[in-house]
């Protein structure tokens, strides 16, 4: 067997230490951990080392190449301002979520993808998500689990752990297999809205390609504005807005922040300029500009309910799955982390997501 170089860098980056980091913490050389992550050969021993330094079990960096998750295919937000340790991590995270997906696809039947091309609307991202909800049928009526919905349609969602409010989430397909990171330390408004994020990327930004389009974000943002907050149902439900009280009471429907229904109604021209902005001050006074008080409850998956439902019944374990897989059960909990809600046994009440043993 061979010392994967790939691994040893995934490894290393779901820690977020440097090369260097690393070598003082194993006890071995910068250039070691270097040649070693270049794919030289590495001893035994020294393997032993890096291994016991990160954390890792030995048989993981004895594996086949891991999926390598290159920058230029992720939509990131707000990357400006991340770190590239934060980026970083997120990524290894990602190669370490598509092998769990793997392992599950190996078991069970999952929903196959149904996303279409809207490449061509990107500059009209309100008609990309009119077009999408008419592909699935949703007509205008709110959306009752975002989340459920997305798996249902054969997205493959994962958490994010990172303790950071830099990284909101990112996507990216592979294959033909489309895959969603969410960090769950934002608000269950903020998760909602950034499954709809994410979705506008994947359907708008895979072929035509998002990397280096500075509008590809505003893109984005405006695709799940307009798919949460469909405009006729916005139109016909909030006529007359005129008071945050209004407000609070009807973000409810579309399970949306405060601030992300002013802007709506804003640019649906349902409110004027003056009393956007007054609304928005009012907001941040009350608290709404980075928190919800009077927030819904998160959104859970049903897909890993499920599985881990089903694997449970025949007595396998997240440890076991964590000894197949080869890491750490921290690392698979990072990626299912919430979204299987407070009881991974139970099975929760959604349709729609079908799920068989394979």
């Amino acid at each position: 067997m061979i010392f994967s170089g790939e691994r040893l860098r995934v490894a290393r980056q779901r820690r977020k230490l440097s090369g260097k980091q690393l070598a003082d913490r194993a006890g071995v050389s910068a250039v070691t951990v270097s040649k070693a992550e270049n794919g030289h050969q590495v001893q035994n021993d020294t393997a032993s080392l890096l291994a016991d330094s990160l954390g890792f079990p030995i048989e993981f960096f004895y594996m086949e190449r891991p999926e390598v998750i290159a920058v230029n295919t992720v939509s990131f937000r707000s990357l400006a301002k991340m770190s590239a340790a934060n980026r970083d991590a997120s990524l290894a995270a990602g190669a370490l979520g598509v092998a769990l997906y793997d392992w599950v696809d190996e078991r069970f039947h999952l929903p196959e993808p149904d996303l279409i091309d809207l490449s061509k609307e990107r500059e009209r991202p309100d008609s990309a998500a009119r077009l999408l909800r008419q592909h699935w049928g949703l007509g205008d009526r709110p959306i009752g689990n975002m989340l459920a919905l997305l798996e249902s349609k054969g997205l493959r969602v994962l958490s994010l752990s990172e303790n950071t409010l830099d990284v909101d989430a990112y996507s990216f397909w592979r294959s033909d297999r489309p895959y969603v990171f969410l960090n769950q330390m934002k608000t269950p408004e903020r998760s909602v809205f950034d499954c709809a994020h994410e979705l506008g990327h994947l359907v708008m930004h895979h072929h035509a390609g998002a990397k280096g389009d500075k509008g590809a974000e505003q893109q984005a943002d405006a695709f799940a504005s307009a798919f949460v907050m469909p405009e006729a149902d916005v139109k016909n439900e909030a006529r007359n807005v005129t008071t945050v009280g209004h407000v609070l009471r009807l973000k409810k429907r579309w399970r949306v922040s405060a601030m992300a229904l002013v802007f709506r109604l804003h640019k649906l021209g349902m409110i004027t300029e003056w009393t956007y902005k007054s609304m928005c001050i009012e907001l941040g006074q009350l608290g709404y500009r980075r928190s919800e008080p009077d927030g819904i409850e998160r959104e859970t998956s049903v897909v890993w309910q499920k599985v881990l439902t089903a694997l449970w019944s025949k007595k396998i374990t997240k440890d076991e799955i964590a000894r197949e897989l080869m890491i750490p059960l921290s690392e698979l909990e990072a990626l299912i982390f919430g979204l299987a809600g407070p009881s991974s046994k139970r099975l929760g009440g959604h349709g729609g997501t079908r799920l068989e043993a394979v």
